[in-house]
């Protein structure tokens, strides 16, 4: 039985915290049968899940929300920019011109228009793990609160756990975050939990189309490539048995070594050593990652890109049972230079909008919520959509946005989602929050939420304190469906 910490402090229906959060954790966890489930929803100590899977789409560099979905048209022409709104499906929802097909589906998202913080720019602490105040600096710490990935792996075992399945809980795609600037980010890790709650990420190795002219800063190229896993395919002449054989003798020298030297560590070198091997020997995992096995039609859907084969692997994952995949519109500027800008427009914000940006983000977002809902899956999975920050309200002399986090805005839709809804408001210029603002760990909050886990959940950061895994975030509940 897994004892979520806690407060002793009794509720006034007599329970302790402590026992609601108990009770929530095993609701998570599969730990009742059907009738204790039922009598703790009766009781309302757990909260129905609508979702079982998440596909977070992050953004990075900072997303011009205001020229994506809260436009301004009557601001002043240094404020507004050069798009046009359009009509939605929805009454009084607009969108901008060069996003038709987010316009046909706004009636299945939640529009977010007041997310803001105080954390620093390119900080990506926030929206992954709820923590939001600054850091030192952006690199990963092992002090670092969980992200919300490592989070769900480890609510679903212990430290000392091997993986109970061969599909791991937490993917990250289509690179670590910052591989194209070589500049390792903070955010998608376990952090405090420990190394072993870190995402299955993969590697790519990008390019773009070489009859194009060159890219620079401020003119992007359209990234292709495919996420691949590292080292997941048989050397030749290595069979399953050998496999296996070698597992087993590595394993023997690995219980001497942990004999020797119990730390952590040596734990999370096993539980990523165990995935590993699993993954080599896992036809259903390999074959998820296969992109190729799809119809070239439902490639060309998805759009022949970097982003765009993400995505469509992301589904694949969750229907071989990957509960949480992170799908990272990345910029390449390091390793290989493909993108210097991603949503990061200093320059040129509306050209790279327009002409790099836009399509391929409306392309591939219908591509993924259509696949979802003609599979039957859009009822079972949340969709997230953000960024670390948003970008300044007064266009600068290069024709861009600089950075800013006073006011920007996220995305949801799928399981759990009041189809469209807006939630909070930017003032006239898109400056700053008018109405309901929203912390990074309020969006966590309703996530967790959606999955069926109490955001107030705690657990023992590196000290033993106890922590909340949504950072003291509160949830949305005007976008979300009711039980």
């Amino acid at each position: 039985m897994l004892t979520m910490l806690g407060s002793r402090r009794r509720c006034c229906d007599g329970l302790t915290r402590r026992e609601t959060l108990k009770a929530g954790a095993l609701s998570a966890l599969g730990g009742f049968g059907l009738p204790q489930m039922l009598a703790a929803e009766e009781a309302g100590l757990v909260h129905q899940a609508k979702a079982k899977n998440v596909i977070f789409i992050f953004l990075l560099g900072g997303a011009a929300t205001q020229d994506m979905y809260d436009l301004k048209p009557n601001a002043p022409s240094e404020v507004r920019g050069e798009f046009k709104p359009i009509a939605t499906t929805v009454p009084g929802i607009e969108v901008c011109e060069h996003l038709p097909r987010l316009a046909e589906m706004a009636h299945q998202f939640a529009f977010i228009r007041s997310v803001t913080h105080k954390a620093g720019c390119h900080n990506c602490l926030p929206c992954y793990t709820g923590y939001d105040l600054m850091p030192p600096d952006q690199h990963p710490r092992s002090s670092d609160a969980p992200s919300i990935g490592s989070v769900i792996q480890y609510l679903q075992g212990t430290k000392s756990e091997a993986p109970s399945t061969e599909a791991p809980s937490y993917v990250y795609m289509p690179n670590w975050l910052g591989w194209g600037q070589s500049f390792r980010r903070a955010g998608p890790y376990g952090g405090f939990l420990g190394k072993q709650y870190d995402p299955l990420t993969t590697e790519c190795l990008p390019y773009y189309d070489k009859d194009s002219f060159a890219p620079s800063p401020g003119k992007p190229q359209i990234v292709r490539g495919m996420p691949v896993l590292p080292g997941t395919s048989l050397d030749d002449g290595m069979t399953v048995d050998r496999l296996s054989l070698r597992r087993s003798l590595l394993q023997q020298f690995d219980d001497e070594r942990r004999r020797l030297d119990a730390i952590a560590a040596p734990v999370s070198y096993q539980r990523n050593q165990q995935q590993a091997f699993d993954l080599l020997s896992s036809s259903s995992m390999r074959q998820a990652f296969d992109v190729t096995r799809e119809d070239p039609a439902m490639i060309d859907r998805y759009g022949r890109t970097l982003f765009g084969n993400s995505a469509l692997t992301a589904r694949r994952l969750i229907e071989a049972g990957v509960r949480f995949v992170n799908v990272t519109w990345d910029l390449f500027w390091g390793p290989v230079q493909v993108d210097y800008d991603a949503w990061d427009t200093h320059t040129n914000n509306f050209s790279i909008l327009k002409q790099n940006k836009l399509p391929g983000f409306d392309q591939t977002m219908h591509a993924l919520m259509t696949d979802l809902q003609e599979r039957g899956l859009l009822d079972e999975t949340l969709i997230v959509v953000t960024s670390e920050m948003g970008r300044t309200p007064r266009i600068n002399g290069n024709a861009g946005r600089d950075h800013w986090t006073n006011c920007y805005g996220s995305l949801l839709a799928g399981a759990g989602i009041k189809g469209g809804t807006v939630y909070g408001a930017s003032d006239a210029q898109a400056a700053y929050v008018a109405e309901k603002p929203v912390r990074p760990a309020d969006l966590l909050a309703t996530i967790y939420r959606t999955l069926g886990i109490d955001p107030a959940t705690r657990i023992p950061d590196q000290t033993g304190r106890p922590i909340e895994i949504a950072q003291g975030g509160a949830e949305l509940w005007d976008i979300m469906q009711s039980a």
